[in-house]
C-alpha cells in the first residue's frame, strides 16, 4: 500500500493532486504538506492528514516521513520561473537544497520520489520545434538551472543509491481550481477568467509566442501513470518530455471565441516573462514517454477551453 507525502500540496498542482490521490489510495494514505497554511484550502486540509513541512528543513521532513511511514514522496514544493528571476537565491534554496533533503530522506527511508521538471530546463540554443527527449539544455533562468540540476541529481540518486526517482518535464499547466503562482505560462490561465468576467484580456506574452501547454487533468494522469509504471521499462526516469498542445495567445483567443464570440485580446508585453518564453521550446517530442509508460493526453485546445469555461462559470457564479 502506498503511503504518500505531497510537499507543496497547497500549490497549483498539489491542491488537485491531493484530492485525486486521496480518492485513489484513501484519504489516510495521502499526507498533504505545505510550508504554511493558505487561506481557501480549508476543505483540502480537513480531508485527510496535513503537516507543516518546509523542505529546506531536512530534520522536519524526516520526522514527518517516519511519523506517517511514508514510502512515496511527491515533491511539488518549488519557486516558479518569473518569481525565481526576482528571487534567485530563494529559488535555488527551495528548488535545490529542498530537493537534496527530499532525496536524502528517501535514501534513508527507502522511498520512491517523484519530482517534476519543466520545459524551463531548455534554453535558447535548444532545438525549438519538436524538441527531442535528449538534447542540449542550457537554460538562462535560475528556475531552469534548478530544473536541469534537479534532473541530474535525481539521476545520481538512482544510479548511486538505487532511489526510485521519477519525473516529467511539464509544459505550462492550465487549471480552473487553483491560480498559478508566478510562472511564465500563467497568461493561459488568467485569460479564461477575464474572458468570462470582462470579455477581454491583456496578454503579457506577445502574439506569435508558441509554448507547450497541458490541461491539469492530463498532468495529474501523467504523475499517477509514471508513479505506477513498471520500473524496468523506464529509461529516462527523471526527465520525460510530456505535452498535450502548443499554442500562442491568438490561438487560445480563437478557441475562446468559439464559445464567447465577443471576446477581445490585446497586449501589454512583460519583457521579463517574454524573454523567458522566447528561451523555451515551441513544442516537445514526447515519444519516449509514450513508448516507455504509455503517455497519452486526453485534452486538446478546444476540449480544454470548453471544459475550462464550463467549470469556471460555476466556480465564479456566472
Amino acid at each position: 500500500m502506498r503511503k504518500i507525502l505531497i510537499t507543496g500540496a497547497l500549490g497549483q498542482i498539489g491542491s488537485e493532486l491531493t484530492v485525486e490521490l486521496r480518492r485513489i489510495y484513501g484519504a489516510n494514505n495521502v499526507v498533504a504538506s505545505n510550508r504554511r497554511i493558505k487561506e481557501g484550502h480549508e476543505k483540502l486540509i480537513e480531508s485527510g492528514p496535513f503537516e507543516i513541512v518546509d523542505i529546506t528543513n531536512g530534520k522536519q521532513l524526516h520526522e514527518v516521513v517516519k511519523k506517517h511511514n511514508i514510502n512515496t514522496i511527491i515533491n511539488l514544493a518549488a519557486i516558479l520561473s518569473a518569481v525565481g528571476e526576482k528571487h534567485p537565491e530563494q529559488c535555488w534554496n527551495i528548488n535545490m537544497n529542498g530537493l537534496y533533503n527530499v532525496l536524502e530522506v528517501a535514501r534513508e527511508e527507502n522511498c520512491m520520489v517523484f519530482t517534476p521538471s519543466s520545459i524551463a530546463a531548455f534554453g535558447p540554443t535548444t532545438p525549438k520545434d519538436k524538441t527531442p527527449q535528449d538534447t542540449i539544455q542550457r537554460p538562462t533562468t535560475m528556475y531552469g538551472v534548478t530544473k536541469v540540476a534537479g534532473e541530474l541529481l535525481c539521476d545520481y540518486y538512482f544510479l548511486k543509491y538505487g532511489v526510485d526517482t521519477r519525473g516529467v518535464r511539464f509544459p505550462g499547466l492550465i487549471s480552473y481550481e487553483t491560480l498559478p503562482g508566478g510562472g511564465t505560462t500563467d497568461y493561459a490561465v488568467h485569460i479564461y477568467y477575464d474572458a468570462l468576467k470582462n470579455k477581454k484580456y491583456t496578454s503579457f506574452i506577445a502574439k506569435g509566442t508558441m509554448m507547450d501547454m497541458m490541461y491539469m487533468p492530463d498532468a495529474l494522469d501523467a504523475i499517477i501513470q509514471l508513479m505506477e509504471a513498471d520500473p524496468s521499462k523506464l529509461i529516462h526516469r527523471n526527465a520525460f518530455n510530456v505535452t498535450a498542445m502548443s499554442f500562442d495567445p491568438e490561438m487560445i483567443a480563437a478557441s475562446i471565441r468559439k464559445f464567447i464570440p465577443e471576446f477581445e485580446l490585446d497586449y501589454d508585453v512583460d519583457p521579463v516573462r517574454q524573454a523567458i518564453a522566447e528561451s523555451w521550446p515551441n513544442s516537445l517530442d514526447d515519444s519516449a514517454a509514450r513508448e516507455e509508460w504509455g503517455w497519452n493526453p486526453k485534452y486538446d485546445l478546444d476540449a480544454m477551453t470548453k471544459d475550462m469555461l464550463e467549470k469556471l462559470k460555476v466556480k465564479l457564479g456566472l
